[in-house]
Order: structure tokens, then C-alpha cells, then sequence
């Protein structure tokens, strides 16, 4: 007989490996881990073999599990796309997308605005993310898609959507920094593991240029902020670089090339698709916008203006 499985019992089996945890699933999904228990113990009948083994004090999936968990993605996506399409409310994102924190401002909301217009009423799932975290839920289908940035000498993974040259930023005093710090150049720099802070700290020590962290953090706004106080310099792109911070050039060594590429899954839905293609247009259009704007300004000359593209 075919196996006949239950869509709120997939949806489980979905939420459960995203989050980790099947105790979170049931947190999240508002029901009993007694219940979630009972449904992956009907999942497991209905397949007809065991989809999850015991790792420490979690659940991992077995290789059938595996197979299905593919499957139960795509089905549940599906599932609530079709009540989205019937004036329903979707009850699990339709669409994760991943990103860093630089594209927050502009890419991210400009995207989904216009995605919304061609397809309303899909939920847009959005994850702040790091590079090395972002290509990792891409490939293991807990991201549809994701903007990340890449070593350019060494990007392989996904489409290159721009390059986007790494520089030293500061305050606009923050020049003399490089002649008073006799401890070292003071760096404010994300946590590790980060592309930048490997940049900045391997091209410091290529140079023969000491260095010293003077804070560290997960956010970048925690960077922005610190920079404003005068607490040291950070490598970033040109891109969205607040007011009263500037590109620092003199005395420092140049940084390495970089890109933004886009990674997507494998099996998308319909949505998720068109979604891919809104976001590569409007991340292209907004780079080289910006990059125009930068380099006119670099050579002080006024930005041509650009004409907002047409909605949809």
C-alpha cells in the first residue's frame, strides 16, 4: 500500500531539524512534546523505517529520513503556498532568505516590496547570517537563498552578483590612530569566524604592522557605533557605510578582493524562484548604484542620478 503521510507531521519533522531540537518544535508549533513524539512515531510507521537515530540527547535523521525530510520541505512549502494562493494564512515561511546585516537597509526591504507585488501574501523568512553560516544552511536546505561574501581568488559556490573591494574605515580622525597607537593599531571587528576580521588582521601581519582587537561583537551596528566613539578602525565594503565614518587610506595596507555572490538551493518552489530572480536584480541594481555614487564621490565629481526602476 502507499504510505499516506500526515502534512502537520512533516511540518514537525521540517521545524524540528531546522531548529534543532524537537522540544523547540513543540515550543513552536504550540503543541506537546508528547504529541511531537507520537507524530514522528506515525511518520516512521507510515514510512516504514526509522527515520531518526539518537545523537547525545538530540535526534538525527537516518539516510531514509534524510530522503523524506527533502521531500517534506518541498511538500510543506507547496502545502502553504496553495493556502496563501486560496486567501489563507501560510503557516510556516514560504521563503528563507539569508543575508548579512550590511544589506538590512536597502537590498533586504526593496527585494521583498517588489516580490510582494508579484506574489502577495507569500511569507519571507529573513535570517542574519555570517558567510560561513550562510553557505552551511543553503546546502543543507534550511536557507532557500542567501547573499554571502567571498574571497574573490577563492569564490566557487553560487552566481557572483558584484565585486565589492574590501577598505579601512573610521572616524574621520581616526588617521592618527595609525601614528599615536603604541600598542598596536586598535581593530573593531565582528566575532570570530568573519571574512573581514581574517582580511584585516592576515594583511596587518603581512605587513609587518601590529594590532590589538579593541572590541569585538556580533553586530554590525555594535561596529558602527564603536568606530564613532574613536575606539579603532574595521575593514567592511563601501556599501551602506553610516554618516560621520570614513574610508581610511593613508598608512594602511591594501586589503584583498572580494565578491557578493548568491547561493540558492536545490529543488525551489515556484515562489522561492521567483524570489531568487527579484533579489539578483534589485542587489544588482542597488551595487552598482552605490558603487557609482562612491567612486564619483572619490573623485569629486557628482553621482549621475539614477531613475527608480519600474515597480514589479
Amino acid at each position: 500500500m502507499r504510505p499516506y503521510f500526515d502534512i502537520e507531521a512533516l511540518r514537525t519533522m521540517v521545524v524540528g531539524t531546522e531548529l534543532g531540537s524537537f522540544a523547540r518544535a513543540a515550543a513552536h508549533l504550540g503543541r506537546s512534546q508528547s504529541a511531537v513524539s507520537m507524530q514522528l512515531k506515525r511518520l516512521e510507521e507510515q514510512a516504514g523505517y526509522a527515520l531518526f537515530q539518537r545523537s547525545g540527547r538530540g535526534l538525527v535523521p537516518t539516510e531514509a529520513g534524510e530522503t523524506l525530510l527533502a521531500y517534506a520541505r518541498r511538500i510543506v512549502t507547496m502545502h502553504d503556498e496553495a493556502g496563501a494562493a486560496l486567501g489563507a494564512t501560510a503557516a510556516s515561511p514560504a521563503i528563507r532568505l539569508g543575508l548579512p546585516q550590511d544589506f538590512f537597509e536597502d537590498i533586504m526591504p526593496d527585494a521583498i516590496a517588489r516580490f510582494a507585488q508579484l506574489r502577495p501574501n507569500v511569507h519571507v523568512e529573513v535570517r542574519a547570517g555570517r558567510n560561513y553560516a550562510l553557505e552551511e544552511e543553503v546546502n543543507a536546505g534550511r536557507l532557500d537563498v542567501a547573499l554571502a561574501f567571498a574571497p574573490a581568488e577563492r569564490a566557487r559556490s553560487g552566481k557572483r552578483i558584484a565585486a565589492m573591494p574590501m577598505f579601512w574605515f573610521g572616524r574621520e580622525d581616526a588617521a592618527a590612530l595609525i601614528r599615536t597607537s603604541r600598542d598596536g593599531l586598535p581593530l573593531v571587528l565582528f566575532n570570530h569566524p568573519c571574512l573581514f576580521r581574517q582580511a584585516a588582521i592576515q594583511t596587518l601581519d603581512t605587513a609587518g604592522m601590529r594590532w590589538r582587537l579593541s572590541l569585538t561583537t556580533p553586530s554590525l551596528a555594535g561596529v558602527w557605533a564603536a568606530l564613532r566613539f574613536g575606539l579603532g578602525l574595521t575593514v567592511r565594503t563601501r556599501h551602506a557605510v553610516p554618516e560621520g565614518i570614513c574610508r581610511i587610506e593613508r598608512g594602511l595596507p591594501r586589503l584583498p578582493a572580494l565578491e557578493l555572490r548568491m547561493l540558492t538551493g536545490s529543488d525551489l518552489s515556484p515562489a522561492a524562484t521567483d524570489f531568487v530572480d527579484v533579489l539578483a536584480a534589485v542587489a544588482a541594481r542597488r551595487l552598482s548604484t552605490r558603487a557609482a555614487s562612491a567612486s564619483a564621490s572619490a573623485s569629486g565629481r557628482k553621482a549621475p542620478s539614477s531613475r527608480r526602476a519600474p515597480q514589479g
